[in-house]
């Protein structure tokens, strides 16, 4: 039991962690509340909820990741190396991707409640 207890404090260290050095995390924070926020005041379905929360956690997931192989790219090495940059490049590419399937979700989501047609 204590070992789950401390996965679980290195899983919620890993979050301030990510949350406090990585500006996209915020912003995804921010983005995060507020889908939250128009989630309740508009009452979306339990399908609706299910979509939105899938692209949360999606977006969050890949962002961790990215971040996760930036830290451990930079410990490897802080010179120029050719294949670590393709790795940042590809893994920020997916947060991009997330990212972009999560706003189109949202708006299918959320367009017909901002134009009267739900």
């Amino acid at each position: 039991m204590k070992a789950r207890v401390e996965a679980f404090k290195h899983a919620f260290r890993g979050a301030r962690t990510l949350i406090a050095t990585q500006p996209h995390a915020k912003f995804h924070a921010a983005a995060t509340s507020v889908v939250i926020i128009l989630g309740f005041a508009y009452r979306i379905s339990a399908l609706e909820w299910a979509l939105i929360v899938f692209s949360i956690f999606i977006v969050w997931l890949v962002e961790a990741v990215n971040t996760a192989i930036e830290f451990l790219a930079d410990e490897i090495s802080l010179e120029w190396r050719e294949r670590i940059k393709h790795a940042k490049d590809i893994a920020a590419f997916s947060v991009l991707a997330a990212a972009i399937g999560a706003a189109t979700i949202g708006v299918l989501v959320f367009a017909p409640y901002f134009t009267g047609r739900s």
